[in-house]
């Protein structure tokens, strides 16, 4: 192999590694479990910055019973926080409750890849 060649086929996988996307190191995934006999609302509460999951006004929505995965992208090493209620009842609340007003323990996690244990919220 020429030493030109060399250079080029160098040269074009560097251009390749800087173009490709760059993984969300920080990305993770909450598994909440809604195990109260009323729906639920849920946030995710960024501890570090002014940022909140789903965002836009929106929250996540588990009815009794179920469980969902919560995806979301946030930078590595951020404390995000969950905050559920009652549907239509924001004084039952978990964690950080609505709009992040309460403190709560064991209800932060740090983003740093994979997904939570299953968080279970009951009654």
């Amino acid at each position: 192999m020429s030493i030109s060649f060399a250079r080029r086929a160098a040269a074009a996988l560097s251009l390749v590694v800087l173009i490709a996307p760059a993984a969300h190191a920080g990305d993770v995934t909450f598994q909440i479990r809604n195990n109260h006999p009323n729906a639920m609302r849920v946030e995710l509460y960024s501890q570090d910055r002014d940022y909140v999951w789903p965002g836009d006004g929106k929250d996540f929505y588990l009815d009794d019973g179920e469980t969902k995965q919560l995806p979301i992208s946030c930078n590595d090493g951020e404390k995000i926080c969950y905050g559920a209620w009652v549907d239509g009842d924001e004084s039952t609340y978990w964690g950080v409750g609505p709009n992040n007003q309460e403190s709560c323990e064991d209800c932060c996690y740090t983003c740093s890849g994979g997904q939570t244990e299953e968080i279970d919220l009951e009654e």
